[in-house]
């Protein structure tokens, strides 16, 4: 919570030139690894929002609020701040326990774009997802590398919170639908270091792939266990959750055979990828950190927020609802829409090529 010793920060106070945006994104922890670029990212899309008169006459701030501690602290922060009047929204990339103690807090009072992939189901009033979803993008991905990779036994290793385990609930289905079965599953606590009994498991299990669903620099550090273990020569990896930050850091010796599915890879080569490229690097520099799926997620709660508001004309919730089903946005996935509070979007598997992905294929998301 806040400090009444301290001085008050800039945008402590509410302001009606201002249009107030908590900016939830983790600084420290597992996800702090890509923390920079989410903060970044979402900073270059305020000011071009500026850029083009700002939302409903005031200018957009955004208010930097840490994801990365207990959901029940973030939550109430972020309340505290709503309540003060000094922000009128909320969005950023937080883990969906956060998300969980968030929503019924504030939904109601401000809209909430979260930007995070995550386990599929969110239908609080005032919610909107900018990211993936497992039936988009999991299911066509295993499906995939069950057809060309022969993959029949998977292994689930994630962190222990809703998202790996509902995730995980997914893919026994998905993997059963393709013809195989999960063969184990594994859930650690965040900021977990010791991976060996689970690479024993793993190696017990006979598994053909091993499905990854750790946050940032845990999954780093399983990655380079993993190869360490000599078990790349024998398991495919895939991750949901694996931008160009934890690929670099994982390092290219420690992502043999790793996939991963995302709605954006930096390495995208068409005319808006290339663009927000040019942005990114004429505004922070070449020493910035990398782009990635994360980082380009927060960049685009910012214009996803700035597009329902000025749909709507309204702060008022239930008219930005209404509105919502005729938003649109365009970023650096193109022109995209809403439809059930969620962004309709392009799905993409891509294999780890050093230290960067190569991108194999758009994923057919249909049944």
């Amino acid at each position: 919570m806040f400090r009444h010793d301290l001085p008050a920060p800039e945008w402590f106070t509410a302001d009606d030139s201002v249009l107030g945006v908590a900016l939830v994104f983790p600084l420290q922890g597992p996800a702090g690894i890509f923390g920079p670029t989410c903060e970044l990212c979402a900073r270059l899309a305020a000011e071009e929002v500026n850029r083009d008169g700002g939302v409903l006459g005031r200018e957009l701030r955004l208010v930097p609020v840490d994801g990365s501690g207990a959901p029940h602290e973030v939550a109430a922060q972020v309340e505290a701040l709503v309540d003060l009047g000094v922000v009128q929204g909320v969005t950023g990339w937080h883990i969906s326990s956060v998300r969980q103690a968030l929503a019924p807090r504030v939904a109601h009072r401000v809209p909430y774009v979260y930007t995070a992939l995550y386990e599929g189901g969110e239908d609080t009033a005032g919610v909107f997802l900018t990211s993936e979803t497992p039936r988009d993008q999991l299911r066509p991905a295993m499906h995939l590398l069950a057809h060309e990779r022969g993959v029949r036994r998977w292994f689930v290793v994630g962190n222990d919170y809703i998202w790996p385990r509902h995730t995980a609930r997914s893919a026994r289905a998905y993997a059963r639908a393709s013809g195989g079965r999960v063969a184990g599953e594994a859930y650690l606590p965040l900021g977990t270091h010791d991976f060996e009994p689970v690479l024993r498991r793993v190696e017990r299990s006979d598994a053909d792939a091993v499905l990854v669903l750790l946050v940032g620099s845990d999954a780093v550090r399983f990655n380079r266990a993993f190869a360490a273990y000599g078990l790349h020569a024998r398991c495919l990896r895939l991750s949901t959750l694996m931008d160009e930050n934890m690929l670099m850091a994982s390092g290219p010796s420690a992502t043999e055979d790793l996939y991963s599915t995302a709605g954006f890879f930096a390495s995208l080569a068409n005319r808006d990828t290339l663009d927000f490229h040019g942005q990114y690097a004429a505004r922070y520099g070449v020493e910035a950190p990398a782009l990635g799926s994360l980082g380009e997620s927060c960049y685009e709660g910012v214009l996803l927020l700035a597009a329902l508001l000025r749909r709507a004309g309204t702060l008022d919730v239930t008219a930005i609802g209404a509105a919502a089903g005729a938003v649109s946005y365009e970023g650096p996935r193109g022109l995209l829409h809403l439809r059930d509070a969620h962004v309709r979007q392009r799905i993409y598997l891509a294999r780890a090529d050093g230290l960067d992905f190569d991108v194999l294929t758009e994923l057919d998301a249909r049944p």
